[in-house]
C-alpha cells in the first residue's frame, strides 16, 4: 500500500508540475502523450484504492460532476462592481474626490480589464475548497466542480501561502478556444455562439463539469483576500499579486505589461493608450482598463460607496458603434412616473448581441441630439445594459421627416405629465393609478436588497395584478391559497413556498423595509442611515426637512424626498397596513441593545493599523453609538484615533489644526465612560 500511496504522490505532483508550466507559465515540460499516459495511470489506481483518492486529484480536471442545482452562496466580503470612466477628465476628478479623502501620496496600479465572468477562489491549507460566481454581489452560485476543471486554476497551491485565502478574478473564453467551439458547432450543423464572455459565463453554468472540460475556458486571477485582515503582510494590492503567483496561481504579474505600477495619471493614461490600440494582438477580450490605488492602508481609509469601492475604478475603452434606422420612439414608465423614452431600431448586430432598442434618456437628449423617426442613427453598448445613441448620419435624412414631439400625456394611463424645475425627466403624478408604477412599486419592493421574498418575482407580480389580487405591497400579505391556486403557472408547492416566502419576510430588518418602500432618493445606504439615525419609522415621518439635512449624508433634496412621502396619507396608510402585517417598522431590540448616544456631536477620523479591531469595526462602534465617521482631517474633527503606521501627512495635518489624537484602548475608554 506504501507504494501506491507514493506512487500516486509522485504521479500528482508530476501532472499538477506539468499543467502549471504549461497553463501558467506557457512552458511545456512535457508531451501531450506522456500526460495522458501518466493520467490514465493514476486514473487507475484512484480506481483501485478509493481511499487514496485525492478531492483535488489531478483526474479531477476531466470532470464528470452532474450538478442539478448550483447552491447559492453568501460571500464572506461582498463582491462590488467597480465605477465606470470614459476620459482623462473622469479619471482626474475622481482622484481630486480621492485625494480630498487623504493626505497621503497615491500610487495606483493599472491591470487589463478581462472580458469575462468573475469568480471567487477559497483555499484552504493549500487546497482548493469552493469557488463562487459573483451574483448579486452578496451571494453567488456555487460552481466549484466545474472550476476545477480550468487548467490554469491551480488545485493545489505551492510555496508559502496562507492557511486560508480567497482569490479573486476573471474566468474568460479565450479567442482560439471560442472560435474552434463556433467552428465545431458549424460542422454540427448548431447555432454559433455570440460572444466569448456569455459563453464564458454559459459554460461556467453547465450541470456536467466535463463538458466545461472540454471547452478550454481560462482564468486570470489578482484580488487577494487572507484571513490575516486582508493582507496585512503585504503593504498593497502588486504586491499580494505578486506574492500569488509564487504559490502558483495565474496572475497578471510576469505577463506583457497586463499589470502596471504608474505615479500619476499620464501613466495610466499611457497604460490605457496603449492597451486601446494593441489589444486586438490579445489571445482574450478586455473591455478597458481597472485603476486601482495600491496601499492597502489608503484603501481602507477611503472604503466603499453602496456599490463600489471608492479606490478603485473601470475605464471603458471606446464602445463599438453601428449605424442603423430609427424606426419609432415610444415611451416607458418607471416605478417612480418617470417617463424614458425608448428608440426602437432597425435590429442591427453590435459586440456580439442584435440591438432592436436603446434609451433616449429624456426629452433633453431628443432635442440634443435632433433625433428623428426615420433618421439613420449611431448606436453604442458603452457600458449600458441598454444601448444608446449617440448621434445622427444628417446626409442620409430623409427630407420628410419632421422633429420629435415630446408626449404630454401618460403612454400608460393618459395623465397629463409634469417636469419640474431643475429635472431633465418629465413624470407621470398619478401615482396610485398608472400600472406601470403601481407594478413596478412592488416588483422594488421584493427585489434582494429589499424583501428577497422566496417564490416572488417579476412576472408573478405583474401575473397578481392583472387577476385584480394586489395594488400595492400590503396586499400581498392578504393573499390567501385558494385565490392562487387557480392561476396560471401555479401548482400547491410553487402557492406553498410563495406565502413562506411573504412569512419570512416579516424579519427582514427595518432598513431594508424602509428601503423597499421606495421613496425616491433613498437608496439602501441612506436607508441605513435613516433607520440607524431615527430607529422607528414613526420617528422618520415626524422629522422636518431640517432636521433631516442634519442626519449624516442626508441633503436637501433627499430630506424633501421623505417629507413629501410622508405628506401624503396614503403613503402613511401603506405603512400603517405593512405594520398590521407584521414587518418590522424599528430597530430590533438585538439593534438598539447594541447602540447609545454617548458620542453623540463627535466627529472622528480612524488612521493606521489597530490591534484589538480592524477599521471597518472601529466604524461601526463609533455609528452605534451615536459618533459620526469621517475619512478627512478638518478643524471639525473631534477625535483622530491614531494606530501604527499612520500616514505622515495626515499626522501634520493633525498636528496642525491641533485635532485631539487618542489610541484605541482610550477611544474604548472613552466609549466605557
Amino acid at each position: 500500500m506504501e507504494s501506491v500511496e507514493a506512487e500516486i504522490k509522485a504521479l500528482t505532483d508530476e501532472l499538477n508540475e506539468a499543467n502549471h508550466q504549461y497553463y501558467v507559465m506557457d512552458n511545456s515540460v512535457m508531451s501531450d502523450y506522456d500526460f495522458d499516459q501518466k493520467l490514465k495511470r493514476l486514473q487507475q489506481l484512484e480506481e483501485e484504492n478509493h481511499a487514496l483518492a485525492d478531492e483535488n486529484s489531478p483526474t479531477k480536471r476531466v470532470g464528470g460532476d452532474i450538478t442539478k442545482k448550483f447552491k447559492s452562496v453568501k460571500h464572506d466580503i461582498p463582491m462590488l462592481s467597480l465605477a465606470n470612466t470614459y476620459s482623462k477628465e473622469e479619471l482626474e476628478e475622481w482622484e481630486a474626490r480621492n485625494q480630498k479623502l487623504t493626505d497621503d501620496k497615491i500610487t495606483y496600479v493599472c491591470e487589463l480589464k478581462y472580458d469575462g465572468v468573475a469568480i471567487g477562489i477559497k483555499y484552504k491549507n493549500g487546497q482548493l475548497l469552493q469557488a463562487v460566481t459573483r451574483g448579486d454581489g452578496s451571494k453567488g452560485e456555487e460552481v466549484t466542480s466545474n472550476v476545477k476543471t480550468i487548467r490554469s486554476i491551480p488545485l493545489q497551491l505551492r510555496g508559502d501561502y496562507p492557511e486560508e485565502l480567497e482569490i479573486r478574478g476573471e474566468i474568460f473564453y479565450p479567442l482560439a478556444n471560442f472560435q474552434k467551439l463556433n467552428e465545431e458547432r458549424e460542422e454540427l450543423g448548431e447555432a454559433t455562439f455570440a460572444n466569448p464572455r456569455n459563453t464564458a459565463s454559459g459554460t461556467l453554468k453547465m450541470q456536467d463539469s466535463a463538458v466545461v472540460a472540454g471547452r478550454g475556458l481560462d482564468c486570470m486571477l489578482y484580488g487577494v483576500y487572507t484571513n490575516q485582515s486582508n493582507n496585512k503582510e503585504y503593504p498593497g494590492h502588486y504586491e499580494s499579486v505578486e506574492a500569488a503567483a509564487t504559490w502558483g496561481i495565474k496572475t497578471p504579474v510576469g505577463k506583457p505589461r497586463y499589470i502596471a505600477i504608474c505615479e500619476n495619471i499620464d501613466q495610466i493614461m499611457d497604460f490605457v493608450n496603449h492597451w486601446d490600440k494593441q489589444r486586438s494582438k490579445l489571445p482574450f477580450e478586455i473591455d478597458g482598463v481597472v485603476v486601482k490605488i495600491n496601499d492597502y492602508r489608503i484603501q481602507e481609509e477611503l472604503g466603499f460607496t453602496a456599490k463600489s469601492p471608492r479606490w478603485a475604478i473601470s475605464y471603458k475603452f471606446k464602445a463599438e458603434a453601428a449605424l442603423t434606422r430609427l424606426n419609432e420612439i415610444t415611451y416607458q414608465v418607471g416605478r417612480t412616473g418617470a417617463i424614458t423614452p425608448v428608440a426602437n431600431l432597425q435590429p442591427v448586430s453590435l459586440a456580439g448581441t442584435t440591438v432592436k432598442r436603446a434609451s433616449l434618456h429624456n426629452a433633453d437628449q431628443i432635442e440634443k441630439l435632433d433625433i428623428r423617426v426615420g433618421d439613420f442613427v449611431y448606436v453604442e453598448k458603452g457600458g449600458e445594459i441598454i444601448p444608446k445613441i449617440t448621434g445622427v448620419e444628417l446626409s442620409k435624412r430623409d427630407l420628410l421627416v419632421v422633429p420629435v414631439e415630446y408626449i404630454k400625456n401618460c403612454p400608460e394611463c393618459g395623465t397629463e405629465l409634469i417636469r419640474k424645475e431643475g429635472e431633465a425627466q418629465h413624470y407621470c403624478q398619478n401615482v396610485l393609478g398608472c400600472p406601470p408604477q403601481i407594478t413596478g412599486r412592488m416588483q422594488h419592493f421584493i427585489s434582494r436588497k429589499a424583501m428577497d421574498i422566496d417564490g416572488l418575482g417579476s412576472e408573478t407580480i405583474e401575473l397578481l395584478f392583472q387577476e385584480t389580487l394586489v395594488k400595492s405591497p400590503a396586499d400581498l400579505y392578504e393573499l390567501t391559497f385558494e385565490q392562487l391556486i387557480n392561476l396560471e403557472r401555479f401548482a400547491e408547492k410553487s402557492v406553498n413556498n410563495l406565502l413562506s416566502g411573504l412569512v419570512a419576510s416579516k424579519q427582514v430588518r427595518f432598513e431594508r423595509v424602509l428601503y423597499g418602500i421606495g421613496i425616491r432618493f433613498v437608496g439602501e445606504t441612506v436607508a441605513k442611515k435613516l433607520a440607524k439615525h431615527y430607529k422607528s419609522i414613526d420617528n422618520i415621518i415626524a422629522a422636518s426637512q431640517e432636521e433631516l439635512v442634519n442626519v449624516d449624508e442626508i441633503g436637501d433634496k433627499i430630506a424633501e424626498s421623505v417629507v413629501g412621502f410622508f405628506a401624503d396619507e396614503r403613503n402613511i396608510q401603506e405603512v400603517e397596513r405593512l405594520k398590521a402585517h407584521g414587518l418590522q417598522f424599528e430597530l430590533s431590540e438585538e439593534q438598539l441593545a447594541n447602540t447609545t448616544n454617548k458620542l453623540e456631536g463627535l466627529t472622528f477620523v480612524i488612521s493606521g493599523v489597530f490591534e484589538m479591531h480592524s477599521r471597518d469595526e472601529l466604524k461601526a462602534m463609533i455609528e452605534n453609538n451615536g459618533g459620526k465617521n469621517s475619512s478627512s482631517i478638518s478643524k471639525n474633527t473631534s477625535y483622530l484615533i491614531r494606530g501604527d503606521n499612520m500616514g505622515p501627512s495626515k499626522l501634520a495635518k493633525a498636528e496642525k489644526l491641533e485635532v485631539k489624537m487618542i489610541s484605541e484602548m482610550e477611544f474604548v475608554a472613552l466609549l466605557n465612560g
